[in-house]
């Protein structure tokens, strides 16, 4: 453009009118996205579920850098049950493994830029305790890095919110552990099939929203969150359960694909978190009958998803292949079933000194210490959320 304002000032006006018609133009038909993205990034890591970096095949590697933070630098937020360390874990081992996939390399999670990209906005979890021992996850390594901002958190069950006051930045999560509604009717819970109304009121303003969904709905007995369920106008004591699972779950998509269509919000689906109560799954010829993680410290190697992958996953795969505006997976399910290492165990508050001692009846074989392998899944969340 220099060259031609030398030599031909009326060149130079006509281009520049043509490159401003042109930015006009391209501006219309591409909109641009809410949330920033990182311009100085030649070669994003990874832009969408297509992305030529497989995000989710690789292996565990150490790193001596690892954790990126400390239990006990983020006192207010860990639960019990994700407190590890604080519960008298003795090894740190399982502390020190980064994910690495396997033909590129992830960035570091930064939580500052993390915050100043998200300025302004809300990211919101839906979903069950795996989804909180995510978003406890996130805030633990966001804050960390911005240790002296100012912060709020506020908590009305079943909506709980970290606030980062200083960007305007709100980490939310919301519990609902089968996404559509569960209403008393006749003093009894109604799991609601086909309504996700109720719940979807608490997300509709969130810009970001991670859902997950899986384990609730496989719990029998006194562990079962409803008391019928409801479908096709009829209530049911019993039904197939991974048939209920996929009513709920395209009522959830129908909401999520008309949301996607009327605002800019982001839709991201966690895939089904792994337990680790089989030994056999993970150690050849194993005759135990105990079942549980305790006593274990060290990742399994491969990349073949150990023992049996679980039902559910195929359902969830399924309905959201089949959606309109298809929610972004976030594939976190054969790389944790690797970390049998990363389970509370018998090290969590939730314990009297009496269960610890049995830790084949009581382990926690299903939830994650914090810090460890949650970290991972928002390292993953940020890649595909920002670059």
């Amino acid at each position: 453009m220099a060259f031609f304002a030398i030599f031909n000032p009326c060149v130079c006006v006509l281009i520049s009118v043509i490159s401003f018609n042109f930015l006009l133009l391209a501006s219309s038909v591409r909109p641009v996205h809410p949330i920033i993205t990182n311009p100085h990034h030649r070669q994003p890591v990874h832009r969408s579920n297509h992305s030529q970096c497989a995000l989710f095949m690789g292996s565990w590697v150490r790193d001596e850098t690892y954790p990126i933070y400390q239990a006990s630098s983020c006192p207010r937020i860990i639960d019990p049950e994700f407190n590890c360390q604080m519960y008298g874990r003795p090894d740190s081992n399982y502390l020190k493994y980064r994910w690495k996939p396997a033909n590129c390399e992830l960035p570091r999670f930064n939580g500052l830029e993390f915050l100043l990209r998200m300025r302004g906005k809300t990211v919101m979890f839906v979903g069950d305790s795996l989804g909180r021992n995510q978003w406890e996850s996130l805030i633990c390594m966001t804050w960390s890095a911005v240790q002296r901002s100012a912060t709020e958190l506020i908590t009305r069950d079943p909506l709980y919110t970290f606030k980062f006051l200083d960007y305007g930045v709100d980490l939310s999560f919301y519990r609902a552990p089968y996404l559509v509604d569960v209403d008393a009717v006749g003093g009894r819970r109604v799991l609601k099939l086909e309504d996700i109304s109720k719940n979807a009121r608490a997300w509709m303003t969130a810009d970001v929203l991670m859902f997950n969904t899986g384990h609730w709905w496989t719990h029998k007995g006194s562990l079962k969150g409803w008391d019928m369920m409801e479908s096709g106008g009829s209530l049911h004591e019993e039904m197939d359960r991974l048939v209920a699972l996929n009513t709920g779950l395209k009522t959830w998509a129908r909401w999520a694909d008309s949301h996607v269509e009327s605002t800019n919000t982001r839709i991201f689906f966690q895939s089904v978190s792994p337990t680790h109560y089989n030994p056999s799954e993970w150690s050849a010829g194993t005759t135990s009958i105990g079942k549980s993680c305790y006593g274990e410290t060290s990742p399994m190697s491969g990349s073949a998803y150990p023992g049996i992958y679980p039902s559910q996953m195929k359902v969830i795969d399924m309905v959201i292949r089949e959606m309109r505006h298809p929610a972004y997976i976030l594939d976190i399910t054969t790389l944790s079933a690797m970390r049998k290492d990363a389970h509370p165990s018998i090290y969590t508050g939730d314990l009297s000194p009496g269960q610890r001692a049995h830790p084949d009846h009581s382990a926690d074989c299903s939830h994650w210490c914090l810090p460890g392998l949650p970290d991972t899944w928002n390292q993953l969340f940020y890649t595909a959320l920002l670059f």
